[in-house]
């Protein structure tokens, strides 16, 4: 019974060890799989720039219809206080529409030079949504091969390796063996008390049979 449990803990404190070893090694899934994370981090982060640069391209857009549509506006009441002699009114409003021209103009370039890092920003970004498709893809691939190898490593050991083969029938017979002696005590233990209540039975008869004769 000793010898059996002390081989059952020998057996757990083999697989424990194994369990160690493995989280403390540097596991290639493991390591992709951080990496992965890591690159899905970063995917993330560069999708909120994007967003932002998005936003703020359409604020740029916003500023620069308002300042056009301001100048042309200006443009507009300029010429009507000109045609009517309004010579102080007509001052106000050409260089108001000179200030507003100016601003579409700076507006109109911020616009532009925006709009080309935001193309820039998204075609980088589509390119990093696609490697990090591919490494998935090429993550699942490896983890199949994995899987295969140590199926097959599992199967060599069980159905080639004689040693292994052996050492799991010493296993098992040991258990056999423990179980065959356990069953023994019971049978023995019970034709013990099957005897003792026989005799007992035969006793009781006796002294009825003596106690008969006596009177």
């Amino acid at each position: 019974m000793s010898n059996l449990l002390t081989k059952i803990k020998d057996i757990i404190v083999a697989d424990l060890n194994e369990t160690r070893n493995q989280k403390g090694s540097q596991n290639p899934i493991a390591k992709l799989n951080q990496y992965l994370r890591q690159c899905e981090q970063e995917t993330e982060k560069v999708g909120r720039l994007v967003e932002r640069q998005t936003r703020l391209k359409d604020e740029f857009l916003k500023e620069f219809n308002e300042a056009a549509e301001l100048a042309e506006k200006r443009k507009h009441q300029a010429e009507i206080a000109s045609n009517a002699g309004e010579i102080e009114l007509y001052q106000f409003a050409i260089t108001e529409q000179q200030q507003y021209s100016e601003r579409a103009e700076r507006l109109s370039a911020s616009l532009v030079q925006v709009a080309d890092q935001l193309n820039e920003l998204e075609r980088k970004f589509d390119e990093m949504k696609r490697k990090l498709k591919d490494m998935h893809l090429r993550r699942m691939e490896l983890m199949g091969r994995e899987n295969v190898t140590r199926a097959n490593l599992g199967m060599n050991q069980v159905l080639e390796s004689s040693s292994y083969t052996d050492k799991s029938y010493s296993k098992f017979k040991d258990i056999e063996n423990y179980l065959d002696r356990l069953e023994q005590k019971v049978k023995s233990s019970l034709n013990r008390s099957t005897i003792d209540d026989q005799i007992a039975k035969l006793e009781k008869e006796v002294a009825e049979k003596l106690n008969l004769k006596k009177e």
